[in-house]
């Protein structure tokens, strides 16, 4: 049975009105803190697209009003469902900005796991956000993304992530790290957010790597989408070596 829901989140962010909307209605701008590769056709009836490892999601801009409100939402399906996603954004002392996002819709059977998902998920990726927008301002990144559905259970996964990227066990917010990455010299840089077994987020002088279980409701997914702010990156054969790196890991 369908179910009607409505998600709400709000984060105070140190950037100007000007710099959020850039960030979250632009494609590059989202490409540099969100999932996937994304395009954004400006003005209401515009087209908003999100490329999720060949899989299109679509939805039609409902509201553009720069830098203030941005909203979009998706065509029904045959059960009813549909997504909504708003955006307001209001301006703060000393160029400061707080950002609402209402996300609302109809979901379908498995409504709860959805619904528990995307409040989870949207903490991380507001994180995200607020970490490009502090540490990255003025430049926009390249999407890498990789998905190794049926791994593991969060837990085992998390094990077998842990150690594949040399991580110590009692990992913490705040600490250095060194990620053994494939095909390349270890990545340097810091944990920046960190929820085990379903998320973990370290970001490096020139980028933010993701790494996120789906749990078990959901496949046992475990998905790498990092953002990469080097200018001249040759991202496809990055992408190719995670994926492969992804692929081998045993599980």
């Amino acid at each position: 049975m369908s179910h009607k829901f409505e998600l709400r989140k709000e984060i105070a962010l140190d950037a100007t009105p000007e710099e959020v909307w850039d960030a979250i209605a632009t494609g590059p701008g989202i490409d540099s803190w969100f999932m996937g590769r994304n395009e954004v056709t400006p003005g209401v009836g515009g087209r908003n697209g999100m490329d999720l490892g060949g899989h299109v999601q679509e939805s039609t801009v409902t509201a553009w009003e720069p830098p203030l409100r941005f909203a979009h939402r998706s065509a029904e399906g045959d059960d009813g469902s549909f997504m909504a996603l708003e955006f307001l954004v209001e301006g703060r002392d000393q160029g400061s900005t707080v950002l609402r996002l209402v996300q609302s819709g109809v979901l379908g059977d498995d409504w709860e796991t959805e619904y528990e998902a995307m409040a989870v998920g949207w903490d991380m990726y507001l994180h995200t956000l607020a970490t490009y927008l502090t540490h990255f301002p003025g430049r926009v990144a390249k999407p890498v993304a990789a998905f190794r559905p049926g791994a593991a259970g969060p837990e085992r996964a998390w094990a077998v992530l842990r150690d594949a990227l040399g991580l110590p066990a009692g990992l913490a917010e705040g600490d250095a790290v060194r990620l053994a990455a494939p095909g390349a010299p270890p990545i340097e840089g810091v944990v920046d957010y960190l929820a085990a077994p379903t998320f973990l987020g370290v970001r490096t002088d020139d980028g933010l790597y993701r790494f996120i279980h789906s749990g078990p409701d959901r496949g046992n997914v475990v998905v790498l989408g990092h953002h990469i702010f080097t200018a001249d990156a040759d991202i496809e054969p990055i992408e190719r070596a995670w994926r492969d790196w992804l692929a081998g890991l045993t599980f």
